[in-house]
């Protein structure tokens, strides 16, 4: 037979361990013996209280009857005279509260009808109640002391036990839940417990969150033991246990990551207005001042770049836009596509969705696109706006018509050459061009590679420029 105190310092101890309140460990335990002395006593469907005593470990055990009206005992004693003189057995198990509801509809708890029964076992009139005690009222609670047996037998103490770790177990869940329920959206320093194939389990140090392969940035490779900081997406409670999803994914990390960095967000004086991100490529973030004294750009920059060097480096070398918001949708698309520089933009509002036209020089077009089309991309979500990138028309009509008085003044040795321009030209718009050799459609196509290729390299090497003035 344990100590007393030995109980004491056990209860103690699991409150600490699973970080479960004290009062949900007794309850478990009152639990479990109400459960065991049913069972060694024999009496199903009473309803049997403890009342535990963890400093001495003692305990009193009640049998608890609940007052009802006296309609409800006159109606179950001519059931049972009914069923009397039918022959049937009156030591059966009472009849449970009853539900009426329509039939062939569907039923909610507002169309159902309780019907409440009589149970000997647990229910005792209001007229007899009263014999004991005048004050008494519907549904109150007369409760009846019994004796404490001495010991309980083994199928009685392994019962208890199972119903003990069973109740544990619920409160642990339960008390996970509640510490997390609230904290959605918010970011959290965790260690990567272990990865199964493409799902990664995140410790979150008193819980385990899932990192789905849709919430993990694209090329970023994860480690047992590794150190990250993930945005708790969503907690949902289920039969096991609270399920957390994390995320490295979203774009509300980044927003996250800017707010702990920069102290004029978190102050109120500079505000996050909207990002568009492509995880593990780049992020383009509008942001905007209240104060008109403060500039929102350089304040998420910071001296040299702290700040948002910061956040590139937790989120694996990132390239992170930071735009000028502006309420005029014209400034903010041109804001949006930067680091190209836009001629004009032309806004056409229709009934399915927004279309800008934004103009560019031809110098700017691939870097208005930007590579596979993503700076435009990550602009038309940033703003809302459908944008669709055009080259400068007056400047390729000037040019063309220089070129063309040009031919004229040199003669007419010339005008094969200006010929052959205008056919290579229709080959590139697709339109089949006559007369040409097939020892020329294949220096066309070197040339057009070699051009597409330098495009591509002019692009990242203007987008490198604008980053390191950016830093600067």
């Amino acid at each position: 037979m344990p100590d007393a105190k030995e109980v004491g310092v056990a209860i103690k101890q699991i409150c600490e361990e699973k970080g479960i309140p004290f009062e949900s460990v007794i309850e478990s335990i009152e639990s479990a013996l109400a459960v065991a002395y049913r069972k060694e006593v024999g009496k199903k469907g009473v309803d049997i209280r403890v009342d535990f005593n963890p400093n001495d470990g003692s305990m009193r055990i009640y049998e608890v009857f609940t007052v009802v009206e006296d309609d409800l005992y006159k109606e179950y004693l001519k059931e049972k005279e009914e069923r009397e003189a039918a022959g049937e057995d009156v030591d059966a198990e009472p009849p449970k509260e009853s539900s009426r509801g329509r039939r062939g509809a569907e039923v909610t708890e507002e169309d159902v009808e309780v019907v409440k029964k009589y149970n000997p076992k647990t229910d005792i009139a209001l007229a007899d109640a009263q014999k004991e005690d005048e004050e008494i009222e519907i549904d109150d609670e007369i409760r009846d002391e019994l004796e404490v047996p001495d010991e309980f037998g083994r199928m009685a103490a392994q019962t208890a036990k199972q119903v003990i770790i069973q109740k544990l177990r619920e409160a642990e869940r339960e008390t996970l839940f509640n510490l997390y329920k609230d904290r959605s959206g918010e970011v959290i320093n965790a260690t990567i417990q272990r990865v199964e194939g493409r799902m990664v389990f995140v410790d979150l140090g008193q819980a385990i969150a899932i990192m789905p392969p849709s919430e993990q940035i694209k090329g970023e490779v994860y480690r047992s033991a590794q150190r990250i900081k993930v945005l708790l997406l969503s907690i949902e409670k289920t039969n096991k246990g609270p399920e957390i999803v994390a995320s490295r994914s979203h774009p509300d990390l980044v927003s996250a990551l800017f707010t702990a960095e920069v102290p004029e967000i978190t102050g109120g004086t500079v505000e996050i207005k909207g990002i568009a991100r492509e995880a593990g490529s780049r992020t383009k973030i509008a942001v905007a001042a209240t104060d008109p004294s403060i500039d929102p750009i350089g304040s998420c920059v910071g001296q040299r770049g702290t700040r948002v060097q910061t956040v590139i480096n937790e989120l694996g070398g990132e390239k992170i836009d930071i735009i000028q918001h502006d309420d005029d949708a014209v400034k903010f698309i041109v804001n949006a596509l930067s680091p190209a520089k836009i001629n004009s933009v032309e806004l056409k509002e229709g009934e399915e969705k927004n279309i800008a036209v934004a103009e560019v020089k031809e110098d700017q077009f691939s870097l208005a696109i930007g590579k596979s089309g993503q700076n435009v991309r990550l602009a038309s979500r940033l703003t809302g706006w459908s944008i669709d990138i055009v080259k400068a028309e007056g400047e390729e009509g000037e040019e063309g018509s220089e070129e063309a008085g040009e031919n004229k003044e040199e003669g007419s040795e010339e005008k094969p050459e200006e010929s052959t321009e205008e056919k290579v030209g229709a080959t590139e718009d697709g339109v089949s061009a006559e007369g040409s050799t097939e020892e020329e459609e294949k220096v066309e196509n070197v040339e057009e590679a070699s051009d597409d290729e330098a495009k591509e390299k002019n692009v990242e090497e203007e987008e490198s420029k604008e980053e390191e003035k950016t830093e600067e």
